[in-house]
């Protein structure tokens, strides 16, 4: 983003009033209507040669030091922030299993909390209805605006819901809580609209602007990368690409999530963080074409909680082996779990809704967990389970072996005598 210089700003400005070339104006008229103009410019800048150079300068550095405004921006917001690449990324979403994204307007017309606005009722509605129904859902879902895109693929209003791979359209303010209770809380089809079933996959980039900078710089510059790529590969019927609103975690930015069906055709949702347009194409040849998990910038994935999403967690996660990940990654499964097992548990937007089944782990597999994720820590929690027995059991252990080691002495002495 350039900030206008005011010397040039003064110059437009004098020549869009006092010349158009569309106005037929002798020279003299010329040179007469501009006289003021130029000898003020005359005034501010004795040296012509020297007022070049200080536009130039103006107009692609913003500091004595002739870093760029957009080499400045992409250090402070961008792809060149120090924090890219500092944090473990694995772990780093929240365990959910149905996703659900409802499209309105686009990233300009999003304001920070789209889905407390009241200027943007549809979103507001949609998600008050689903915080109300939230004891009544059984399935953890999370809620995210997405914006439509200049193709018209989609409206305002339209809904799309993972896995299920299902569409409505033309949601309406006083839908809300209808569509809500028939599709979310009942699992049946929406009564007062049409229910349609998509094939391609969908990658959602979070390019919430008034929610995090860091969003609003590197989440268009991604979807632009992404439409090139997809246009190149034949696949624009295939996959989709649309800006979607807060996500969780702006650091981890370039933030995205792929949907589509993995080698086994099961449809799944997986996150990345700390993506930037050089890694778009690794994602659309692995991810995409051949279900590959690119490691480095996988986050997680929709629906971790179930023994699949374990599975992809133990299989592709074979970095995470020092105490500081392991512990992080216990951490967050262990919440997930204690959410689980509550009547609802935050999700990426704030609007996970959940009421699932019993997640009950015994001591034992507990106890096995601790010692393969943990080394030396789960020893440790081997030592402490030991200890938290009972004392009359410790004391009815003790009597056992004591009681051995009399009758081995018994039996000794008597050897000896015979």
């Amino acid at each position: 983003m350039r900030i206008a210089h005011p010397t040039r700003s003064l110059i437009s400005l004098a020549l869009h009033r006092h010349y158009n070339p569309q106005t037929p104006l002798s020279l003299l008229h010329q040179r007469r209507t501009l006289s003021p103009s130029l000898s003020r410019f005359r005034q501010l800048t004795p040296n012509l040669s020297s007022f070049t150079t200080t536009l130039s300068m103006a107009d692609n550095t913003d500091t004595a030091s002739g870093i760029s405004d957009a080499d400045e921006i992409d250090v402070k917001y961008g792809f060149k922030r120090p924090e890219m690449y500092s944090s473990d990324l694995a772990g780093t979403v929240a365990m959910y299993d149905r996703h659900v994204f409802l499209c309105y307007k686009g990233p300009k017309d999003w304001p920070k909390r789209v889905e407390a606005s009241d200027a943007d009722p549809l979103p507001k509605l949609f998600a008050s209805a689903l915080k109300a129904r939230k004891d009544d859902i059984t399935v953890k879902t999370n809620l995210t605006i997405f914006g439509g895109g200049d193709a018209g693929e989609f409206g305002d209003g339209d809904v799309l819901i993972f896995p299920d791979m299902k569409i409505y359209r033309g949601l309406k303010d006083s839908d809300a809580d209808g569509f809500v209770d028939d599709v979310l809380v009942n699992g049946k089809p929406w009564a007062d609209g049409l229910e349609g079933n998509f094939i391609s996959s969908h990658i959602f980039v979070c390019a919430h602007e008034k929610r995090d900078t860091r969003c609003g710089v590197c989440g268009p510059a991604l979807i632009e990368k992404l439409k090139q790529e997809i246009v190149a590969r034949g696949l624009k019927d295939k996959l989709f690409v649309s800006p979607c609103s807060h996500i969780g975690g702006h650091k981890y930015a370039g933030n995205l999530i792929i949907f589509g069906p993995n080698p086994e055709g099961k449809v799944t949702g997986h996150w990345y963080g700390y993506v930037t347009p050089e890694d778009v194409p690794e994602l659309l040849d692995e991810h995409v074409a051949k279900g590959v998990v690119i490691k480095r910038l996988w986050r997680g994935q929709m629906g971790a909680s179930s023994e699949e999403g374990e599975k992809v967690a133990e299989q592709k996660l074979p970095n995470a082996t020092d105490d500081k990940k392991s512990e992080k990654h216990e951490e967050i499964i262990n919440q997930g779990n204690s959410e689980n097992m509550s009547g609802c548990c935050q999700g990426a937007n704030g609007f996970s809704c959940c009421r699932d089944g019993d997640l009950e782990v015994s001591e034992e597999k507990k106890l096995k967990e601790a010692i393969k994720v943990d080394g030396p820590k789960g020893m440790a929690k081997l030592s402490s389970w030991i200890g938290s027995w009972e004392q009359h059991d410790v004391l009815a252990a003790v009597s056992v072996v004591g009681a051995v080691a009399t009758v081995a002495v018994a039996y000794s002495l008597y050897r000896r005598s015979g």
